[in-house]
Protein backbone atom coordinates (compact mmCIF):
# COMPACT_ATOMS: atom_id res chain seq x y z
CA UNK A 1 0.00 0.00 0.00
CA UNK A 2 1.63 3.61 -1.17
CA UNK A 3 1.77 6.26 0.87
CA UNK A 4 0.12 8.31 -2.21
CA UNK A 5 -2.91 6.20 -1.78
CA UNK A 6 -3.30 6.62 2.56
CA UNK A 7 -2.64 10.49 1.98
CA UNK A 8 -5.51 10.13 -0.82
CA UNK A 9 -7.59 9.66 2.42
CA UNK A 10 -7.37 12.89 3.72
CA UNK A 11 -7.21 14.92 0.86
CA UNK A 12 -10.61 13.67 0.34
CA UNK A 13 -11.90 14.43 3.79
CA UNK A 14 -9.71 18.11 3.71
CA UNK A 15 -11.89 18.70 0.48
CA UNK A 16 -14.95 17.78 2.56
CA UNK A 17 -14.11 20.70 4.91
CA UNK A 18 -13.33 22.88 1.97
CA UNK A 19 -17.22 21.75 0.93
CA UNK A 20 -18.62 22.60 4.33
CA UNK A 21 -16.90 25.73 4.39
CA UNK A 22 -19.02 26.90 0.97
CA UNK A 23 -22.06 25.96 2.03
CA UNK A 24 -21.86 27.61 5.46
CA UNK A 25 -21.25 31.00 3.73
CA UNK A 26 -24.37 30.64 1.27
CA UNK A 27 -26.09 31.13 4.90
CA UNK A 28 -29.55 30.40 4.39
CA UNK A 29 -29.31 30.25 0.13
CA UNK A 30 -28.00 26.73 1.26
CA UNK A 31 -31.40 24.91 2.55
CA UNK A 32 -31.41 21.38 1.41
CA UNK A 33 -34.50 19.23 2.91
CA UNK A 34 -32.28 16.17 3.07
CA UNK A 35 -31.57 15.61 6.68
CA UNK A 36 -28.01 14.25 5.53
CA UNK A 37 -27.09 17.02 3.72
CA UNK A 38 -27.69 19.64 5.83
CA UNK A 39 -25.20 21.03 7.78
CA UNK A 40 -25.41 20.08 11.30
CA UNK A 41 -24.74 16.34 9.47
CA UNK A 42 -22.28 17.23 7.61
CA UNK A 43 -20.17 18.67 10.64
CA UNK A 44 -21.06 15.33 12.19
CA UNK A 45 -19.82 13.45 9.23
CA UNK A 46 -16.49 15.52 8.90
CA UNK A 47 -15.81 14.83 12.60
CA UNK A 48 -16.23 10.95 12.20
CA UNK A 49 -14.08 11.01 9.37
CA UNK A 50 -11.28 12.80 10.99
CA UNK A 51 -11.88 10.77 14.28
CA UNK A 52 -11.71 7.33 11.67
CA UNK A 53 -8.60 9.53 10.12
CA UNK A 54 -6.48 9.75 13.56
CA UNK A 55 -7.34 6.21 14.39
CA UNK A 56 -5.92 4.55 11.22
CA UNK A 57 -2.67 7.00 11.90
CA UNK A 58 -2.33 5.51 15.44
CA UNK A 59 -2.82 1.98 14.92
CA UNK A 60 -0.25 2.14 11.95
CA UNK A 61 2.26 3.74 14.11
CA UNK A 62 1.42 0.92 16.96
CA UNK A 63 1.48 -1.68 14.18
CA UNK A 64 5.15 -0.28 12.83
CA UNK A 65 6.58 -0.08 16.40
CA UNK A 66 6.20 -3.28 17.29
CA UNK A 67 7.23 -4.61 13.96
CA UNK A 68 10.65 -2.97 14.80
CA UNK A 69 10.64 -4.69 17.74
CA UNK A 70 10.00 -8.03 16.18
CA UNK A 71 13.59 -6.73 14.17
CA UNK A 72 15.04 -6.49 16.72
CA UNK A 73 14.44 -9.41 18.45
CA UNK A 74 15.16 -11.59 15.54
CA UNK A 75 18.28 -9.88 14.75
CA UNK A 76 20.55 -12.15 16.43
CA UNK A 77 18.40 -15.34 15.67
CA UNK A 78 21.30 -16.72 13.28
CA UNK A 79 24.35 -16.12 14.66
CA UNK A 80 22.86 -17.63 17.98
CA UNK A 81 21.50 -20.43 15.81
CA UNK A 82 25.27 -20.81 14.43
CA UNK A 83 26.60 -20.79 17.85
CA UNK A 84 24.46 -23.51 19.21
CA UNK A 85 25.57 -25.91 16.46
CA UNK A 86 28.95 -24.93 17.33
CA UNK A 87 28.95 -25.76 21.27
CA UNK A 88 26.94 -28.79 20.45
CA UNK A 89 29.92 -29.96 18.40
CA UNK A 90 32.11 -29.75 21.56
CA UNK A 91 30.14 -32.28 23.32
CA UNK A 92 29.99 -36.54 22.38
CA UNK A 93 26.77 -35.90 20.35
CA UNK A 94 26.27 -38.76 18.19
CA UNK A 95 27.05 -36.82 14.34
CA UNK A 96 23.07 -37.97 13.88
CA UNK A 97 22.39 -35.71 16.75
CA UNK A 98 24.81 -33.21 15.10
CA UNK A 99 23.27 -33.26 12.03
CA UNK A 100 19.97 -32.55 12.91
CA UNK A 101 21.14 -29.85 14.84
CA UNK A 102 22.35 -28.37 11.79
CA UNK A 103 19.23 -29.41 9.60
CA UNK A 104 17.60 -26.63 12.04
CA UNK A 105 20.55 -24.40 11.65
CA UNK A 106 19.76 -24.20 8.22
CA UNK A 107 16.32 -23.51 7.72
CA UNK A 108 16.91 -20.15 10.33
CA UNK A 109 19.78 -19.21 8.12
CA UNK A 110 18.00 -19.28 4.96
CA UNK A 111 14.38 -17.81 5.85
CA UNK A 112 13.29 -14.78 4.40
CA UNK A 113 12.38 -12.85 7.84
CA UNK A 114 16.01 -11.79 8.77
CA UNK A 115 16.53 -11.08 5.01
CA UNK A 116 16.11 -7.41 6.01
CA UNK A 117 16.92 -5.74 9.15
CA UNK A 118 16.16 -2.26 8.20
CA UNK A 119 13.69 -0.31 10.99
CA UNK A 120 10.74 0.59 9.46
CA UNK A 121 9.16 4.28 9.25
CA UNK A 122 6.66 4.88 11.88
CA UNK A 123 4.71 7.05 9.29
CA UNK A 124 4.81 4.53 6.54
CA UNK A 125 1.80 2.28 5.77
CA UNK A 126 1.19 -0.85 7.12
CA UNK A 127 0.88 -3.38 4.42
CA UNK A 128 -2.71 -4.35 3.51
CA UNK A 129 -2.24 -8.19 3.54
CA UNK A 130 0.12 -10.43 5.67
CA UNK A 131 3.23 -11.11 3.42
CA UNK A 132 5.83 -14.23 3.52
CA UNK A 133 8.05 -12.30 5.72
CA UNK A 134 5.12 -12.13 8.43
CA UNK A 135 4.67 -16.62 7.84
CA UNK A 136 8.65 -16.69 7.70
CA UNK A 137 8.89 -15.82 11.41
CA UNK A 138 6.72 -18.05 12.39
CA UNK A 139 8.93 -20.47 11.10
CA UNK A 140 11.78 -19.39 12.34
CA UNK A 141 10.21 -19.43 15.89
CA UNK A 142 9.42 -23.46 14.51
CA UNK A 143 12.88 -24.26 13.53
CA UNK A 144 14.45 -23.03 16.78
CA UNK A 145 12.56 -24.49 19.09
CA UNK A 146 13.17 -27.78 16.75
CA UNK A 147 17.22 -26.97 17.36
CA UNK A 148 16.60 -26.46 21.06
CA UNK A 149 14.66 -29.77 21.74
CA UNK A 150 18.15 -31.45 20.10
CA UNK A 151 19.95 -29.82 22.31
CA UNK A 152 18.07 -30.25 25.66
CA UNK A 153 17.63 -33.76 24.73
CA UNK A 154 21.60 -34.40 24.47
CA UNK A 155 23.41 -35.22 27.35
CA UNK A 156 26.27 -34.23 27.10
CA UNK A 157 25.35 -30.45 26.52
CA UNK A 158 26.07 -28.42 29.13
CA UNK A 159 27.95 -25.31 27.93
CA UNK A 160 28.99 -22.78 30.85
CA UNK A 161 28.21 -19.91 28.52
CA UNK A 162 24.46 -18.69 30.18
CA UNK A 163 23.38 -17.42 26.81
CA UNK A 164 23.99 -20.88 24.93
CA UNK A 165 22.06 -22.61 27.38
CA UNK A 166 18.79 -24.00 27.89
CA UNK A 167 16.70 -21.74 29.95
CA UNK A 168 17.89 -18.55 27.60
CA UNK A 169 16.52 -20.08 25.26
CA UNK A 170 13.56 -20.90 26.53
CA UNK A 171 13.12 -17.35 27.26
CA UNK A 172 13.98 -16.33 23.57
CA UNK A 173 11.68 -18.28 22.12
CA UNK A 174 9.16 -16.82 24.43
CA UNK A 175 10.28 -13.35 23.65
CA UNK A 176 10.03 -14.20 19.96
CA UNK A 177 6.66 -15.61 20.67
CA UNK A 178 5.72 -12.58 22.42
CA UNK A 179 6.56 -10.35 19.66
CA UNK A 180 5.08 -12.13 16.77
CA UNK A 181 1.97 -12.54 18.83
CA UNK A 182 1.73 -8.79 19.36
CA UNK A 183 2.45 -7.30 15.55
CA UNK A 184 -0.19 -9.92 14.09
CA UNK A 185 -2.33 -8.44 16.81
CA UNK A 186 -1.81 -5.09 15.93
CA UNK A 187 -1.83 -5.83 11.94
CA UNK A 188 -5.55 -6.70 12.91
CA UNK A 189 -6.61 -3.64 14.64
CA UNK A 190 -4.84 -1.53 12.13
CA UNK A 191 -6.89 -3.62 9.64
CA UNK A 192 -9.88 -3.44 11.25
CA UNK A 193 -9.25 0.44 11.91
CA UNK A 194 -8.98 0.93 7.72
CA UNK A 195 -12.30 -0.90 7.48
CA UNK A 196 -14.27 1.83 9.51
CA UNK A 197 -12.40 4.34 8.05
CA UNK A 198 -13.49 3.03 4.48
CA UNK A 199 -17.62 2.91 6.20
CA UNK A 200 -17.28 6.28 6.91
CA UNK A 201 -15.71 7.08 3.53
CA UNK A 202 -17.26 5.50 1.00
CA UNK A 203 -19.72 2.79 1.97
CA UNK A 204 -23.28 3.20 1.79
CA UNK A 205 -25.68 6.37 0.56
CA UNK A 206 -24.63 8.72 3.88
CA UNK A 207 -20.94 7.56 3.48
CA UNK A 208 -18.41 11.07 2.37
CA UNK A 209 -17.92 10.46 -0.99
CA UNK A 210 -21.66 10.02 -2.11
CA UNK A 211 -22.58 12.95 0.82
CA UNK A 212 -20.36 15.57 -1.58
CA UNK A 213 -21.79 14.53 -4.48
CA UNK A 214 -25.08 15.14 -3.54
CA UNK A 215 -24.03 18.51 -1.85
CA UNK A 216 -22.55 19.51 -5.54
CA UNK A 217 -26.07 18.30 -7.42
CA UNK A 218 -27.64 20.30 -4.29
CA UNK A 219 -26.05 23.45 -5.17
CA UNK A 220 -26.17 22.71 -9.00
CA UNK A 221 -29.96 22.62 -8.76
CA UNK A 222 -30.19 26.03 -6.85
CA UNK A 223 -27.78 27.96 -8.17
CA UNK A 224 -27.35 26.66 -11.80
CA UNK A 225 -24.23 24.68 -13.61
CA UNK A 226 -22.51 28.30 -15.11
CA UNK A 227 -23.07 29.75 -11.58
CA UNK A 228 -20.19 31.08 -9.76
CA UNK A 229 -20.96 29.06 -6.40
CA UNK A 230 -21.40 25.48 -8.66
CA UNK A 231 -17.73 26.19 -10.37
CA UNK A 232 -16.50 26.76 -6.59
CA UNK A 233 -17.52 22.96 -5.70
CA UNK A 234 -17.41 21.20 -8.65
CA UNK A 235 -13.47 20.94 -9.07
CA UNK A 236 -13.52 19.43 -5.95
CA UNK A 237 -12.29 15.95 -6.14
CA UNK A 238 -13.06 12.83 -4.43
CA UNK A 239 -12.10 9.41 -5.01
CA UNK A 240 -12.41 6.13 -3.19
Amino acid sequence: MSTTYETGHAKNVANFQRLIEFVTDYGTDYNPSKKSLQLPALITLKTAADSTLLDVITKNTLFNNKSNSRITEFSDLRPIATRLVNALQATDATPETIDGAKAYNRKIQGKRASDSQTPVNPNAPAPSNISASQLSYDQQIQHFTGLKSVLENEPTYSPNEKELQIPALDTKITNMTDINTEVAAAYAKVSNSRIARDKILYDGEDALLETAGEIKKYIKSVFGAASPQYKQVSGLRFRK
